[in-house]
C-alpha cells in the first residue's frame, strides 16, 4: 500500500484515499497461517453475534483489543534486542506507533458512542484474556502472532467498510467529528463521522500490510519494506520533551 501522491493536509479523506486497496487478503499458507485465520474468523463470529450492526459500540470494544498486539510485540522485540545486543530494524517504534494509533481510535469512538457499563466490563475481561493469550503466542511463534494481527486488521477493514455503508444509508447518524479526531488526523474543519471512519479504515489497512509483511519476513521471506501510512496522523510528543 502506498501513500496517495496527491495527499494534502486538511484534504477530505475520501479524495486522498481513493487509491488505497481495501480488498487485500493474504491467502493462508501452511498450518500456522490456517490456525491464525481460523482464530480470527472465530473472533469475527462472536463479534457479529454480540454487536450485530452496532458498529460504533463494536469499535469501542474491539479497539481496546486491537491496541494490545503492538505493545506486546514492541515489548518482546525490545527485550530480544537487549539480550542479543542487536538492532531492531525499526520494528519497536513501528509496533509502538500501531498500539498508540489503535488507542487513539478508541479515544475517538468513545466520544461518538458512549460505552455502557456492561461493555466496559467486557473490555476489562477481554483485554486481560487476550493480552495473556497474545503474549504467550508471541513467545511461541512471532510469525503466527503477526499473521493473527494481519487477519484481524483485514476483518477490521471489512467492519469499517460496513460502518461506512450504514452511515451512507442513513442507519447511523453522520455526526460531527470529535475534536480529538480533527487534531490527530488533521481533518478539515467541518469533518463528519464518515471522514473519521475513512481514515480509521486506512489506518487498519496500513496495520494489515505491516503485520503481514513482518509475518512473511519471519517465515523466511524478504525483509519487509517500510509501508507508508495512507493518511498520516499526528506524532504524539512525550511530555518530557515538552518540559525540557
Amino acid at each position: 500500500m502506498t501513500a496517495p501522491a496527491n495527499l494534502r493536509p486538511g484534504q477530505a479523506p475520501a479524495q486522498a484515499l481513493a487509491g488505497v486497496d481495501f480488498t487485500v487478503h493474504h491467502a493462508p499458507k501452511g498450518v500456522s497461517d490456517r490456525v491464525a485465520y481460523g482464530f480470527v474468523k472465530a473472533l469475527r463470529f462472536f463479534a457479529d453475534t454480540f454487536f450485530a450492526k452496532r458498529y460504533g459500540h463494536r469499535a469501542v470494544v474491539l479497539e481496546t483489543v486491537a491496541a494490545v498486539p503492538g505493545m506486546v510485540g514492541a515489548t518482546l522485540n525490545h527485550l530480544k534486542c537487549l539480550r542479543r545486543m542487536e538492532d531492531d530494524r525499526g520494528w519497536i517504534k513501528t509496533l509502538m506507533d500501531e498500539a498508540e494509533n489503535e488507542r487513539m481510535h478508541l479515544m475517538t469512538f468513545i466520544e461518538v458512542c458512549k460505552p455502557t457499563l456492561f461493555e466496559r466490563f467486557i473490555v476489562v475481561a477481554v483485554q486481560w484474556v487476550f493480552y495473556l493469550f497474545f503474549f504467550a503466542l508471541y513467545l511461541v511463534s512471532p510469525k503466527t502472532a503477526h499473521r493473527v494481527v494481519g487477519y484481524f486488521e483485514e476483518e477490521a477493514v471489512i467492519s469499517y467498510t460496513h460502518y461506512l455503508a450504514e452511515i451512507d444509508e442513513g442507519r447511523s447518524e453522520n455526526v460531527p467529528a470529535p475534536a480529538i479526531a480533527l487534531a490527530y488526523w488533521n481533518l478539515p474543519v467541518g469533518a463528519r463521522l464518515r471522514d473519521v471512519v475513512e481514515v480509521v479504515r486506512a489506518d487498519e489497512a496500513h496495520h494489515r500490510d505491516v503485520n503481514h509483511g513482518f509475518a512473511n519476513e519471519l517465515a523466511g521471506g524478504p525483509v519487509a519494506a517500510p509501508v507508508p501510512a495512507a493518511w498520516p496522523h499526528e506524532e504524539l510528543t512525550p511530555q518530557w520533551k515538552q518540559a525540557a
